[in-house]
C-alpha cells in the first residue's frame, strides 16, 4: 500500500522532533534537577510578557552589541510577515530601517517621534531596559504601530553583548500627510480593548491566549535548538545562554554546539576538529577559538633528516602530517624528492617517502592538499626554466606514484605564485613571475573531482596589481583573501600591505580591495597596520579570520609579529597578537603548515647561514588535548 505523502511541514515537523529526542536523551541526566527551578522561571517571564503586550503574534529579533551599530543576527518570522523583509534583506544592519517609510530612504520619517528614539538611544548607550512605542513601516510603506521591549543581555563581566527586541506590530489608519506624532496611542489603545472582548467571548483567558501565539519562551527545546540556536555564531550562542537557565541548559548541549560550529565553520572544518573535542568539548573549544585566550608558541625538535640540505622547498598537512617536496639545494640544483613528518608517532622524525616517479626537480612552486590524502604541485623553476605542469600524489596509496595532470591551457609557466584550495577539491592559482620576470595578476582554478580537470581563469574586469611572493587564504567556504607581496607600482616594485578579496561563488566574481583599519581599544596607546611584506605566511583560522605572520620588510629584521584580520566584518581591522612563549627566532624564508585546524607548524627560516628543518615552533590555537588544565 502506498504511503500518504507528507506535507512540507509535517517533513520538518518530523525533523524537528527527531533532533529532539537525540537532544533530549543527552541532556536528560543534567537538566532533570534543575527542571522546577526552570519552570518557575519561565512562568515568572510569560506573566511578565503577557502583562506588557497585547495577545498578538509576536516579533523576535537579536542584535549584536558588540559589533558597531548592533547589527541584526536573527529575526523570526513573525518579523518577516509583519515588515515584508526578509531576513536576507535584514541580517547585518541596524534596526532603525524600519523608521524609513521606503527602503532606500536615507532618513527616518518625520512623523516618528524623535524624543522615543533619543530614548532607544539613551537606553542602549547605558544598558538598561526600553519599554515603548514607535511608528514603523513595512517595506511597502505601510505605518505600523511598533509595541516595542529592548532588553540588554550582559556577559559575566557585566558587558553588554547582545539586545533582544521583542515587538509586538498592529497596521494604522492613519493621514501621513497631517498627522503628527505620536500617532499610535489611540489605535493601541483600540486595540488592547478589542483584544480584551475577544477574550471575554472566546472564554480564553489572557495567558492561555498568550502560550498559544506569543513568546519565544513558549518554543520547544528541539524548536529553540534546531531553528534558532543553531543559526547563531559561536560567540552569540555563549552570549545569549545567560537569558535564563533554559537556554543556558540548552546552548551547554554538545549536540547543539557542534551543530552551531558546523553551521558557522563548514562540516569539512569541523570535521577536521573532531579530534579536539574528544577532552576539550565543542563549546570550550569554540571560546578558545573565538576568544584565543589560549593561544601560544612551543618549540619542539624533531628527528631524522632533510638531505640535501635545502631552501625554497614547499610544505603542507595531510592530516597530522607534514609533507616537503622539492627545494632548492647547493648551486641552485632543483629538488624532486618528498619527505613526511608524523606528528602522531611518539619521536617524530623525517623520512623520504619511496615513490615510483617523481615530478621533475623545482623550486619556488606550490603545494596543497586536496580532499584529505591528496596533494597537488604547481608550477616552480626547474633545470629548464619555469613549469605549469600538475602532479597529483596519493599518500596513502600502497605504491605512492606522482601522476600528471593534463588540463586543457594551463597558466603560463610561473614561479613565486601563490595558490590555494576551496571545498577540498578545486586548486586556485594566483600571480607569480614569468620567465622574463614580468609580474603576473592573472587569476585560475582547476577543479581535480571532474573527470577531465580542465584549467579555467577567472574573468574579472579589475584585478590587483601584479605580483609575487603574496598570500591567497580561503575563509568563509568559497571567499579569498589576497595579501602583500612584491607588487607593481608605476614603473616600481615596491613591497605591498594591501588586502583584496573575491568570493568565488559570485555569478561574475571581482577582486575588490578591502579597506582595512588599525584596531584601537582603551588600553591600546598606538595602533598598527601590518608593514607591507613578502614571502610571508598566511594561516586561515576555523572561525575564518586570518593570521598573517613573517615575510620580508623593508628596514626590520622579519619580526615574528602575528596580525590577525577577520575580513567578514563590516568595518575590517588589523589586531596584533600578543602571544606568550618562544617564538621563530628568524621569520623569513619558512613554511606553515596548519594541523588538525589548531596547531600551526612553523618549519624552516634563514639563521644567516643555513635553512633549520628539525627544530619546530609551534602555535597552538587552543589547549592541546595533552594538557592538565581543568575542563
Amino acid at each position: 500500500m502506498a504511503m500518504p505523502k507528507k506535507h512540507e511541514g509535517e517533513e520538518e515537523e518530523e525533523e524537528v522532533q527527531n533532533f529532539g529526542k537525540r537532544l533530549k536523551c543527552s541532556k536528560h541526566e543534567e537538566v532533570q534537577y534543575q527542571q522546577d527551578d526552570d519552570e518557575e522561571e519561565e512562568e515568572e517571564m510569560k506573566a511578565e510578557m503577557v502583562s506588557m503586550f497585547p495577545m498578538t503574534p509576536t516579533s523576535f529579533v537579536v542584535s549584536d552589541a558588540l559589533e558597531p551599530d548592533c547589527p541584526i543576527i536573527y529575526v523570526n518570522k513573525v518579523f518577516e510577515n509583519f515588515t515584508g523583509y526578509g531576513a536576507h534583506e535584514v541580517l547585518g544592519r541596524n534596526c532603525r530601517f524600519l523608521q524609513y517609510r521606503d527602503p532606500h530612504a536615507q532618513r527616518r520619517h518625520p512623523l516618528v517621534d524623535p524624543d522615543v528614539v533619543s530614548e532607544i538611544r539613551r537606553c542602549l548607550e547605558e544598558g538598561v531596559e526600553f519599554l515603548g512605542e514607535l511608528l514603523n513601516f513595512s517595506k511597502d510603506g505601510t505605518p505600523l504601530v511598533n509595541r516595542l521591549r529592548l532588553k540588554p543581555i550582559v556577559d559575566d563581566s557585566g558587558t553588554v553583548t547582545h539586545i533582544i527586541g521583542i515587538q509586538v506590530f498592529a497596521e494604522t489608519k492613519i493621514d501621513l500627510n497631517s498627522v503628527s506624532y505620536p500617532v499610535y496611542k489611540e489605535t493601541c489603545s483600540e486595540q488592547d480593548t478589542q483584544s480584551s472582548k475577544y477574550f471575554l467571548t472566546s472564554g480564553q483567558t489572557p495567558f492561555t491566549q498568550h502560550q498559544e501565539i506569543c513568546g519565544i519562551l513558549q518554543l520547544s527545546d528541539e524548536v529553540l535548538a534546531h531553528n534558532i540556536l543553531s543559526r547563531l555564531t559561536p560567540r552569540d550562542v555563549a552570549s545569549i545562554g545567560s537569558v535564563c537557565r533554559r537556554i543556558r541548559q540548552l546552548t551547554k548541549n554538545e549536540h547543539v554546539r557542534k551543530m552551531v560550529c558546523q553551521n558557522a565553520w563548514g562540516r569539512e572544518v569541523t570535521g577536521t576538529l573532531e579530534l579536539m573535542t574528544d577532552k576539550l568539548g565543542w563549546g570550550r573549544l569554540a571560546r578558545e577559538l573565538t576568544t584565543l585566550e589560549a593561544v601560544c608558541w612551543r618549540k619542539f625538535t624533531v628527528g631524522g633528516l632533510v638531505e640535501p640540505s635545502r631552501c625554497n622547498f614547499s610544505a603542507c598537512a595531510v592530516g597530522n602530517r607534514l609533507v616537503l617536496f622539492g627545494g632548492e639545494g647547493v648551486d641552485m640544483q632543483p629538488m624532486d624528492d618528498t619527505f613526511v613528518l608524523n606528528l602522531d608517532a611518539s619521536n617524530p622524525e623525517w623520512t623520504r617517502v619511496s615513490v615510483k616517479s617523481s615530478p621533475p626537480g623545482r623550486w619556488g612552486h606550490t603545494l596543497s592538499c586536496l580532499n584529505g590524502s591528496l596533494l597537488v604541485v604547481f608550477g616552480g623553476c626547474g633545470r629548464q626554466g619555469l613549469l605549469n605542469d600538475v602532479f597529483v600524489l596519493d599518500l596513502d596509496a600502497k605504491q605512492s606514484t606522482w601522476k600528471e595532470v593534463h588540463g586543457g591551457s594551463p597558466p603560463l609557466p610561473r614561479s613565486w605564485h601563490s595558490s590555494c584550495t576551496i571545498e577540498g577539491s578545486k586548486l586556485v592559482v594566483s600571480g607569480g613571475c614569468t620567465d622574463g620576470g614580468i609580474l603576473l595578476s592573472d587569476t585560475y582554478i582547476l577543479d581535480l573531482t571532474r573527470g577531465n580537470p580542465t584549467w579555467r581563469e577567472i574573468p574579472t574586469s579589475w584585478s590587483p596589481p601584479c605580483r609575487l611572493g603574496h598570500s591567497l587564504s580561503v575563509y568563509g567556504r568559497s571567499k579569498i583573501l589576497m595579501f602583500g607581496g612584491l607588487a607593481n607600482s608605476g614603473h616600481l616594485r615596491l613591497r605591498s600591505g594591501e588586502t583584496y578579496t573575491i568570493d568565488l561563488e559570485d555569478e561574475e566574481p571581482q577582486w575588490r580591495q578591502l579597506e582595512c583599519n588599525a584596531f584601537t581599544s582603551i588600553d591600546s596607546q598606538s595602533a598598527v597596520l601590518p608593514p607591507p611584506r613578502l614571502d610571508h605566511v598566511a594561516v586561515s583560522m576555523p572561525c575564518g579570520r586570518i593570521i598573517i605572520f613573517g615575510g620580508s620588510i623593508a628596514g626590520l629584521h622579519s619580526p615574528s609579529q602575528l596580525f590577525l584580520l577577520d575580513p567578514s566584518e563590516e568595518k575590517p581591522s588589523w589586531r596584533i597578537l600578543n602571544v606568550p612563549g618562544q617564538p621563530p627566532k628568524f621569520a623569513w624564508g619558512h613554511s606553515t603548515c596548519v594541523v588538525g585546524g589548531t596547531r600551526v607548524l612553523v618549519l624552516g627560516g634563514h639563521t644567516g647561514e643555513e635553512w633549520i628543518l628539525n627544530d619546530l615552533h609551534e602555535l597552538c590555537l587552543a589547549s592541546r588535548q595533552d594538557s592538565e588544565s581543568d575542563l
